[in-house]
C-alpha cells in the first residue's frame, strides 16, 4: 500500500509498504477522506511543539471496514467507519477516573504517533465509530472536529436557555457554535473574516458580528439585549479576544478555552476574581463525544457542507497544505483524497 510520510518540515514522501493485517480486537480501515486541521499546518512549518519527524499525518479521517481480526463484533466488510485517534496508558490517576483524553502519557495519532494517512490502516475497534450509510466520507472526516466541539460545550455545563458567544469562526468555532445551538442556545458568533462569518451563516448562524466593524459589547447588545451573555467560547487562542470575553460577559459567567494558545496571554484575573467568573480549559474528546457528534451530524442539528473548502488527491499532498497557505481567508476545511 501506499504511506505519506512527513521526513522533515513541508517534505512529504510517498513509500510502498505491506497492507497491514488486523490482529485480535482490530480492524482495517480502508482511507478514503482525510481533513487537514490547523495542527496539521503546524506541523507542515515545523512548528508543532510536540511532533517529532519522520511522522505520518492524518487524524480527521473517514473509510471503509476493510477487515476484521479475530473477537471483533458490531463491524464488518464495507460499513463506513471514522475513529478516535488518542493512544493511551489506561493506569495514569487520568485515565483511571475515566478522563482518558488527558492521559499523562497521552498521543496523539498523526503528532506522536503514525497517523492515517495510508491507504490502509489499523486501529482498535473499540476505538472505532460506525457511521450512517447516507453519511458522506467528507461528513465521515469531520466527525473528529464535530466531536472537539461537542465536548468543548458539555465543558460549560447545561447551555439551554443560555445566551451564548463564540470567538471564532473557523472550522471548530462554527462548529461549537453549532453544538451549543443544537444544546438549545442563543449563539452569538464573532470573527474578523468575513468570509467565515458567511459560511457560518450558510450553516443556520444567523447572529454574527465582525470585531472590525463593532465592538463586542455593541454586538451582545444588539443580540442579546440587556442580559448579555452567560457562556463564552474562546475559538482564536490569542489574547485579544480571550481579554474581550473577560471583560465583557456577565457576572457568575463561564469561559471556556478552545483555541491552542501559542503565546501566554494576559488576563485580568482581577476581573475573574470579581466578577466570580469561571475560566475552564478543554481538550479533544472522549468516545461519548464521537457518538454525540454522529447524532448531531445525522440529524441535520450540525451541517458541515459549507465548510467543505477543496479536495486534493493522496498524491498531491502537499498541494493541499501550499493550498491552506495561500488561502487561508478563503478556506474552511480542505480533504486529501486517499482513495474514491
Amino acid at each position: 500500500m501506499r504511506q505519506a510520510v512527513m521526513v522533515s518540515p513541508g517534505v512529504i514522501e510517498f513509500r510502498d509498504v505491506p497492507d497491514p493485517r488486523p490482529g485480535a480486537g482490530e480492524i482495517v480501515i480502508r482511507i478514503k477522506r482525510i481533513g487537514i486541521c490547523g495542527s496539521d499546518i503546524h506541523v507542515n512549518h515545523g512548528l508543532h511543539p510536540f511532533t517529532s519527524y519522520p511522522v505520518v499525518q492524518g487524524h480527521e479521517f473517514s473509510g471503509t471496514v476493510e477487515a476484521v481480526g479475530q473477537a471483533v463484533t458490531g463491524f464488518q466488510a464495507g460499513d463506513k467507519v471514522t475513529a478516535t485517534p488518542q493512544v493511551v496508558c489506561g493506569k495514569c490517576r487520568p485515565c483511571l477516573r475515566g478522563d482518558y483524553h488527558i492521559c499523562d502519557s497521552l498521543k496523539v495519532q498523526g503528532f506522536q504517533a503514525p497517523g492515517c494517512a495510508q491507504e490502509l490502516f489499523v486501529v482498535p475497534a473499540d476505538k472505532a465509530v460506525k457511521l450512517p450509510d447516507e453519511f458522506t466520507f467528507e461528513q465521515g472526516a469531520m466527525v473528529e472536529p464535530t466531536a472537539v466541539a461537542v465536548h468543548a460545550v458539555s465543558r460549560a455545563g447545561e447551555v439551554s436557555g443560555k445566551n451564548v458567544v463564540v470567538l471564532g469562526a473557523g472550522p471548530i468555532g462554527n462548529l461549537v457554535a453549532q453544538v451549543a445551538r443544537a444544546g438549545g442556545a442563543t449563539v452569538l458568533v464573532t470573527d474578523l473574516s468575513d468570509f467565515r462569518l458567511g459560511v457560518a451563516r450558510q450553516c443556520g448562524l444567523l447572529h454574527t458580528s465582525n470585531p472590525k466593524q463593532e465592538e463586542l459589547a455593541e454586538a451582545v447588545t444588539r443580540v442579546f439585549g440587556e442580559d448579555g451573555f452567560d457562556v463564552a467560547l474562546e475559538c482564536v487562542g490569542i489574547e485579544a479576544t480571550l481579554s474581550a470575553a473577560v471583560d465583557t460577559i456577565g457576572k457568575g459567567g463561564t469561559i471556556v478555552v478552545v483555541g491552542v494558545f501559542g503565546e501566554k496571554p494576559r488576563v485580568a484575573m482581577a476581573l475573574v476574581q470579581d466578577r466570580e467568573l469561571t475560566l475552564v480549559g478543554t481538550l479533544m474528546y472522549r468516545y461519548q463525544d464521537y457518538e454525540r457528534a454522529v447524532e448531531l451530524m445525522s440529524s441535520g442539528e450540525v451541517v458541515t457542507s459549507p465548510m467543505e473548502t477543496a479536495h486534493f488527491a493522496f498524491e498531491d499532498y502537499s498541494d493541499a497544505y501550499t493550498f491552506v497557505d495561500e488561502h487561508r481567508e478563503e478556506s474552511m476545511k480542505v480533504f486529501v483524497d486517499v482513495s474514491p
